[in-house]
């Protein structure tokens, strides 16, 4: 029975040997491709050095990562410091006497993030030129009654989500 089938055994072993041997010779290019991506990875560098390597770039990031925190503890400051600063602006020009003169008189009105500041006003007539200022607490004046220009200027500015100056038109 041997003898009969050793034809197409001897077959069938050569062409196993044969794709073992293509098998093997795409294994070598494989390995050669990966040994010659590692000598490029590992050229002038020991294994003692990538160690330092990696560990510097450890010491780096935890560096970065101190600073980040610093910049934000900077930011969140200067954000406080920013809202006690006068950013919010309201202005308005309005006429004093109706039937002269154009719109030559104004309220400006000066306040920070918690609407506290200052107003100023300025009439201007024939004979001459008032400017009147009012402390601002809490969009109101404790000691001086407002003029509607000033209220209207006052809303303005507290409405404003940055610097913005409007104008009665």
């Amino acid at each position: 029975m041997f003898a009969e089938n050793q034809e197409l055994f001897l077959y069938t072993l050569s062409f196993l040997v044969f794709a073992l041997l293509i098998w093997s010779v795409a294994q070598q290019f494989t390995l050669f491709s990966l040994k010659k991506k590692q000598q490029i990875f590992f050229s002038g560098k020991s294994a003692k050095n990538l160690e330092q390597i990696i560990l510097e770039n450890q010491k780096a990031l935890l560096s970065a990562d101190n600073d980040i925190s610093d910049l934000y503890e900077i930011t969140t400051k200067i954000h406080e410091l920013a809202h006690l600063g006068i950013y919010k602006i309201g202005m308005i020009r309005f006429n004093p006497f109706r039937d002269i003169g154009g719109d030559q008189s104004f309220s400006i009105a000066l306040l920070d993030g918690e609407n506290n500041g200052l107003t100023i006003s300025s009439i201007y007539s024939r004979d001459g030129v008032r400017v009147y200022t009012k402390s601002i607490q809490n969009k109101s004046s404790q000691k001086h009654p407002l003029t509607e220009e000033e209220k209207r200027a006052i809303e303005i500015a507290s409405s404003a989500k940055s610097t913005e100056i409007q104008e009665k038109g």
